[in-house]
């Protein structure tokens, strides 16, 4: 499977704004603006959580993610923090979820971080500026899509572990002419 692209990540944003406004349009004027967008924010958070995992390479686990982001998500649901705190905590479990199947070690996930809260920024920061519902998602997922920039896991540790294997063959290859060397001068006599 191939790895997602940033020009994916823009028509994710592109598809995440357009239906996200318009659901938001449709429903805020019949119902309270705050449930709407509570609940728009769990439905585009669930379906970019089944994008990341469609779009992973491993296999394990998808299941139960899904199943503990439905709880998470419920529990998130049931105690009603106030709606910044609704937002961090969705963006966390998008973190998380990324982080688990996307990176190998604990600094490109702590990028990750940094980049979820660049993104709460732009979103922020547009909705303050325009009040409009697209420009916000269209900010935040774009600046989501940058993800793709970040490596699984850091170059250092693989060329630490490469040199450190060369060490070792060259160790063996050593090993194994002294070896001979001995085997050769014990057969002399």
């Amino acid at each position: 499977m191939k790895q997602p692209s940033f020009f994916e990540g823009v028509v994710i944003a592109l598809a995440a704004s357009l239906l996200g406004s318009a659901l938001y349009s449709m429903f805020s004027s019949t119902f309270p603006a705050a449930a709407v967008l509570r609940l728009l924010i769990a439905g585009i958070a669930f379906a970019y959580v089944f994008y990341l995992l469609s779009r992973s390479r491993e296999r394990v686990g998808r299941v139960t993610v899904v199943a503990c982001w439905a709880l998470a998500t419920g529990v998130i649901w049931f105690i009603e923090p106030p709606l910044m705190l609704y937002i961090l905590m969705h963006l966390g479990l998008i973190w998380l979820i990324r982080s688990l199947y996307f990176y190998s070690s604990v600094l490109p996930a702590l990028a990750d971080l940094g980049l979820n809260g660049l993104s709460l920024t732009a979103a922020i920061w547009a909705a303050r500026q325009t009040g409009s519902v697209f420009l916000s998602l269209w900010c935040f997922f774009l600046v989501q899509a940058l993800f793709v920039a970040i490596p699984a896991r850091l170059n250092r540790s693989n060329k630490a572990t490469q040199a450190g294997a060369e060490n070792e063959d060259r160790f063996q290859r050593a090993h194994r002419s002294a070896e001979a060397a001995v085997r050769k001068l014990s057969s002399i006599r």
